[in-house]
């Protein structure tokens, strides 16, 4: 096995485990523990993990937005470029924090079309700042990792009825529950959804499972989902029973869709 496919088994255990020791590890891939240290290291250092004494636990916070920018990257570029797609000039849409999102705004502002945007997400006005052609309207409360967060970005999001709400996740649950780090960012998700015609939910592979401590929403409440990768199961089923469409950008642009519940 290489070290990669490793790497991705190693972070799957994790992760349904909540913490893994280190010579568990090493037995149940048959390598030294030494490799498996190295491994974790690597997962550790771009915050996939978090290196405990022994062993190596799941992140229960964020990771650092820095980071998050270039995690995962090709994954978020095309599925922004496949979210932009749905969005005809001169529409009108909300853009929640998160850097996935923030690559959405950045396809758009390329377009060089006129659109209005409600946006909670600090680094998304800076970046549509010197697109003149569109209108921001940016909430105000409190800063927390390039997002403002509180009452004050809700009332924000709920004096507007736009044509898409967009907004990425920290983590889906497998029973379908969506996950952020906070209330404060479960609710301005939640206000997004709640005044918007079209509902869009962006998220890329690495959210499929992965846990967070603040729970609200489901997968089921969304009407499209767009990701780089189909969704696995059980979270597919629920995508099915709601009629959920999913849109799934691949390699090299590619872009098909599958309609579910049909």
């Amino acid at each position: 096995m290489n070290a990669t496919r490793r790497r991705s088994e190693i972070l799957a255990m994790i992760r349904d485990a909540g913490y893994v020791g280190i010579d568990a590890l090493a037995a149940r891939f048959d390598v030294t523990p030494q490799t498996i240290r190295r491994d974790v290291n690597v997962l550790s250092d771009d915050g996939r993990l978090r290196r405990m004494h022994g062993g190596a636990a799941w992140p229960d916070r964020n990771i650092a937005y820095g980071t998050r920018q270039v995690l995962n990257l090709a994954a978020k570029q095309s599925i922004a470029r496949a979210t932009a797609a749905l969005i005809p000039d001169g529409a009108s849409l909300s853009l929640g924090i998160g850097t996935t999102p923030e690559q959405v705004a950045r396809v758009l502002a390329e377009r060089g079309a006129a659109f209005t945007v409600i946006t909670n997400n600090v680094a998304i006005a800076n970046l549509l700042s010197d697109a003149g052609q569109i209108d921001i309207t940016i909430a105000g409360g409190r800063l927390s990792d390039r997002g403002v967060v509180g009452e004050a970005a809700e009332r924000v999001f709920s004096a507007y009825r736009v044509d898409f709400g967009i907004a990425g996740v920290g983590g889906i649950d497998p029973d379908g529950t969506l996950l952020d780090f906070t209330p404060d960012e479960v609710r301005a998700r939640l206000a997004i959804s709640r005044h918007c015609r079209h509902r869009l939910l962006i998220a890329d592979a690495s959210k499929f499972g992965r846990t967070a401590s603040a729970s609200g929403g489901r997968i089921d409440d969304t009407d499209t989902l767009i990701t780089d990768l189909p969704p696995p199961e059980p979270i597919a089923a629920h995508l099915d029973r709601a009629g959920t469409r999913v849109i799934v950008a691949g390699e090299q642009d590619r872009v098909w869709q599958q309609e579910t519940g049909r």
